[in-house]
């Protein structure tokens, strides 16, 4: 009994070595930009011995140059700087919760009209893209969530598939000869043949919240979820395997809608909102933001008009060509850059 006893006792007299030490950042406030050099140093309140000392971010190791490191990271966002070190015989790892924003300041864009087009207003539009001169749009809300092949110039519906009433659709992507769609709540997506809109499979999310857009750049397929994060996805497998945030100079964003891919960047519908991201799609950077403010005072103002979403590249025209939930009209645009 008194042998049991004296083993307690120590055992609750043991101090973690870990509690003897803390992360400390000289500068920033926890803010930097990647490949920034910031001092990093150990508080040690007991005076014990390190040795090993070695700083990595989310497990990739830094260069470190006495008590500066440089934050290497090809993507932006949230991210763990971490000290591992050895102390008392023991390795111990410790933690600090970081963000690195974009070096530079998203430039402002704005649009010119081209031309005008008549648009189903029945349509509460999640998604649109071309292949060749063809428009593809699939709508939202249960019991009238439908994927369309669209005539743009006339407006007309030309093939139209429903889905089950159960289902909230939402954005589409073309890959090859299949359509991938999205639904919002209800962590499943729809596989489609491009020509016939016959359904031919479907997908389950990931570790992805919820379905809002897609898009893709011929070798992945990335998908919006309602967070800071956009999903690359495998476009064979439709299985997530990696993301990027989306991140200004100042902050994480979290507003990234409908999708499209022109020019090797993501441009992104602000949810809510009559503007678009254009976002670096290694980094997850924002590097511009298109104010559409005034494009909605040319739609015909009726009960159920709703917000600007929609966007697709016709790659032969050079042009994008944008719409909204309930618009009676499409437009294609040109984005220049504010001052032009």
């Amino acid at each position: 009994m008194a042998l049991a006893f004296l083993n307690l006792f120590l055992a609750c007299g043991e101090t973690d070595p870990s509690k003897q030490f803390s992360l400390v950042l000289d500068e920033g406030g926890g803010k930097f930009t990647a490949g920034a050099q910031i001092g990093v140093r150990l508080e040690n309140l007991e005076g014990l011995g390190v040795d090993s000392l070695s700083y990595f971010l989310e497990g990739t190791p830094l260069r470190a140059e006495g008590n500066r490191v440089t934050l290497a990271s090809q993507t932006l966002g949230s991210k763990t700087l971490q000290a591992r070190f050895r102390s008392g015989g023991k390795w111990i790892t410790l933690e600090k919760d970081i963000l690195l924003l974009a070096n530079t300041k998203p430039e402002v864009y704005s649009y010119e009209v081209l031309a005008t087009y008549p648009h189903d207003r029945g349509a509460f539009t999640q998604g649109l893209e071309f292949h060749g001169d063809t428009l593809y749009e699939s709508t939202g809300r249960k019991g009238a969530s439908t994927l369309r092949k669209v005539d743009y110039r006339s407006g007309r519906v030309l093939k139209s598939v429903a889905l089950d009433k159960q289902y909230f659709g939402e954005g589409i992507t073309i890959w090859k000869d299949t359509i991938a769609m999205l639904t919002w709540k209800e962590g499943i997506g729809f596989l489609y043949d491009r020509e016939s809109l016959e359904p031919i499979g479907s997908f389950s999310y990931g570790q992805s919240r919820e379905g809002w857009g897609l898009c893709n750049d011929g070798q992945s397929i990335y998908k919006s979820d309602g967070t800071e994060k956009i999903w690359r996805l495998n476009p064979v497998t439709l299985r997530e395997e990696g993301f990027i945030q989306t991140v200004t100079d100042r902050s994480i964003f979290n507003k990234a809608n409908e999708l499209e891919y022109a020019g090797g960047k993501i441009y992104a519908n602000v949810w809510q909102k009559e503007s678009m991201m254009i976002i670096d799609p290694q980094t997850g950077a924002i590097e511009g933001v298109v104010n559409f403010g005034g494009l909605r005072d040319q739609v015909t103002p009726h009960r159920e008009l709703d917000v600007f979403n929609g966007v697709a590249y016709h790659r032969q025209r050079g042009t994008f060509f944008v719409t909204g939930k309930h618009w009676d009209k499409l437009f294609e645009v040109r984005i220049v850059k504010k001052g032009e």
